[in-house]
């Protein structure tokens, strides 16, 4: 259940919420250097976004990847035109509707994301090296709990921030 928001928020929430904070802001900082060396491989990072959400999702339209990774639609379609020149993803007709496409990944962009997947893999594993099993399994369940929660909180943190969508299209 969410905490409110406002008055009924105690002091060692805040606390609790800001430490949490700084160390998102730290893993951040992190991943965007890891973004700035994969853009220089030839694969930035709203990209792999892209590909790996797809990827998860099988077969789908744009406007549905669009909302999946809560960005605008024609923002997803300039970044889905690189990745279908660059053969990674494909156009296919709609099973469900022959006048419309759906986006696949393609057998190179399997391949990419598997190998990506697998040095990352590497060294995650790595990092938990001195965490028996429990405390890695106990680790992740949190975590994924957390970015679940995350995920279904953010439409809503976004409307009621005043940040709204950056366009129209992203609602």
């Amino acid at each position: 259940m969410a905490t409110p928001v406002g008055d009924e928020v105690r002091a060692d929430e805040l606390a609790m919420a800001d430490r949490l904070g700084m160390a998102l802001v730290r893993m951040n900082k992190m991943h965007a250097c890891v973004a700035a060396h994969m853009s220089k491989a030839g694969l930035d990072k709203a990209s792999f976004v892209l590909l790996a959400n797809l990827n998860q999702m099988g077969p789908s339209r744009a406007g549905a990847l669009a909302e999946a990774v809560f960005s605008d639609p024609s923002t997803v379609s300039r970044q889905v035109a690189t990745l279908v020149k660059d053969g990674l993803v494909e156009r296919r007709a709609d099973p469900e509707d022959g006048r419309a496409s759906v986006l696949a990944v393609t057998e190179a962009g399997a391949r990419l994301l598997a190998e990506r997947r697998a040095q990352r893999n590497v060294l995650l594993a790595g990092l938990f090296t001195d965490w028996s099993p429990q405390e890695w399994t106990r680790f992740i369940e949190y975590f994924e709990r957390f970015v679940g929660d995350y995920e279904k909180a953010l439409p809503d943190f976004i409307a009621e921030s005043g940040l709204g969508p950056r366009s129209e299209g992203e609602k």
